[in-house]
């Protein structure tokens, strides 16, 4: 697919299992079908089974065979709309949703978006550089008994930590983390941010400077200080991964409505790679490329104790 994709052209070109396949077929083999076990190109197809036939070392094997798709009882289109929807809901998009809009059960919409979410996981993503902020929130939590709110930081209320990283003009970074700790700080920061970085700003959490320090980033870092009301001098500020922070959140209340501290981070998988890839015309092939590529990951896996 060299165009962009819109919903008409979804409904078109993918409106049967057949056409999916074919696309499918494309992504995975663009230079033409050859076998997953020994290359070769030599190969048969047998129509009837929707399979194909290596004449070299005679393995069978199907476009959906060694994918997430394979053995899968949904149709393909469904598959291929479920990703479409997911990938422009700028705020994501409920299982309730998807179950209405499919017409398939709740427990059925659920795994589909669990398994999108799996495969849009950066795996190994490049470090960010340039200017880079980095700050924390709090996900969740209930007021106490008598209408008291709960603590921003999240003392004696069940909140959940996600760190943000973000590199202005580039790429997002969302981690749930277990604790706002110096060494846990340093680590995410090491990882994810190049040592090259131009500088890295910050709120005045006490934390930060022992984090960087730790993470041996020997750059400047600017503290804008929300202690004293101060959110922006010049630009010196954390706006730029605050407003990632708010559309996080707006996701979870408008959509999501409640998110488990367990598959958080998978909601944060979705939440960046749909940010990161704002701007891309191709942002659904991309996103089926990578399920092509990503492993399987079963139902029971999901649903096991944490």
């Amino acid at each position: 697919m060299k165009s962009q994709t819109d919903l008409l052209s979804v409904i078109h070109s993918y409106g049967t299992d057949e056409q999916c396949r074919a696309y499918l077929t494309d992504l995975r083999w663009p230079q033409g079908i050859a076998c997953p076990a020994c290359k070769s190109a030599k190969i048969s197809r047998l129509t009837k089974r929707e399979v194909y036939d290596c004449d070299s070392c005679r393995y069978q094997f199907s476009t959906l065979s060694g994918t997430i798709f394979h053995d899968t009882h949904l149709p393909l289109t469904k598959w291929f709309f479920a990703v479409y929807i997911m990938c422009e809901s700028r705020k994501g998009v409920s299982a309730n949703q998807l179950k209405r809009m499919l017409r398939v059960s709740y427990k059925t919409a659920w795994y589909l978006c669990h398994r999108i979410r799996y495969a849009m996981a950066e795996l190994s993503p490049e470090k960010l550089d340039g200017t880079v902020e980095v700050d924390e929130t709090y996900i969740g939590g209930k007021p106490k008994r008598g209408g008291s709110k709960p603590n921003k930081r999240g003392r004696g209320t069940p909140k959940e930590i996600v760190i943000g990283i973000r590199q202005r003009g580039g790429d997002l970074r969302f981690f749930h983390a277990d604790d706002v700790k110096s060494g846990t700080m340093a680590r995410y920061i090491r990882e994810n941010i190049s040592q090259d970085v131009d500088v890295i700003m910050t709120d005045d959490f006490p934390v930060y400077p022992a984090a960087i320090a730790k993470a041996g980033v020997l750059r400047p870092h600017w503290t804008v200080k929300h202690s004293i009301n101060e959110f922006a001098v010049g630009d010196l500020h954390t706006n730029t991964v605050e407003s990632a922070f708010s559309l996080l959140k707006r996701g979870i209340i408008g959509t999501w409505h409640q998110v488990s501290a367990k598959h958080l981070a998978s909601y944060l998988d979705e939440m960046t790679w749909r940010f990161n890839n704002r701007k891309n015309p191709y942002l659904f092939r991309d996103t089926m490329l990578k399920l092509i590529q990503s492993d399987n990951i079963e139902y029971k896996q999901l649903t096991k104790a944490a």
